[in-house]
């Protein structure tokens, strides 16, 4: 049986990359989206949720115990940008951002992460952002989420580091995906979400004794 992988916000973008990516490699993937059109394949098990809300988080892990198959790779990264400034944006904001960037990482790792413990083995990958150790203006509700997302990784790494589980946080700058659509930046700003995916595939690989903890990646000419 292939191992598994999981996906959050897996139908585009680095989430669709690193799906790709593993299924390349031989892995079979769960790929949750609140919506999963035109994600079809043999070894792609689209699931549709919402993970912004707790039901739409046990909707997915109600599934995952349903294939009753140990989960290899759990990648969190889901996640909503909305520009803004704390003092400005509108009301609600912050609490959309929290609920799909970070609460969603929180409930789904609780709610698979004993598994990996009583079997000594899984990795979980935090999709975090350049924005979770650079504050920006316009930033505003997102880049909290991003700092509180590295935040609880960091804490992941703490709390798993005797269980032979591994934590890894990515932090991916300025990715050439739909959020971009539109922009008049040359495509070489950018880096490709295939770029993103070979670095957690990369971390993934390492031996059993080793660990990535964290990984800043930004395109070869910087920031945007």
């Amino acid at each position: 049986m292939n191992p598994l992988l999981v996906v959050t916000g897996g139908t585009k973008g680095i989430g669709r990359a690193i799906a790709d990516r593993f299924i390349s490699e031989g892995f079979d993937a769960v790929i949750c989206a609140r919506t999963v059109t035109g994600v079809e394949g043999q070894n792609y098990l689209p699931v549709a949720a919402d993970l912004s809300t707790r039901d739409g988080v046990n909707q997915l892990i109600d599934y995952l115990q349903a294939l009753n198959r140990p989960v290899a790779v759990l990648v969190n990264n889901t996640g909503v940008f909305q520009p803004g400034q704390i003092h400005t944006e509108a009301e609600g904001v912050f609490e959309q951002l929290m609920a799909t960037n970070v609460a969603s990482a929180y409930h789904l790792t609780r709610g698979l992460v004993g598994d990996m413990i009583a079997r000594r083995e899984g990795h979980i990958v935090m999709m975090c952002s350049t924005a979770s150790i650079t504050a920006y203006t316009n930033g505003g509700s997102y880049c909290i989420s991003k700092y509180a997302l590295l935040g609880m990784s960091r804490v992941l790494r703490e709390e798993l580091k005797p269980h032979g589980v591994k934590v890894t946080a990515v932090m991916p700058g300025a990715t050439l995906t739909a959020s971009w659509e539109g922009t008049e930046l040359p495509e070489d700003r950018f880096m490709k979400a295939e770029d993103v995916a070979d670095t957690v595939w990369a971390a993934y690989s390492l031996s059993r004794s080793a660990v990535v903890e964290e990984v800043l990646i930004r395109p070869q000419l910087g920031d945007i």
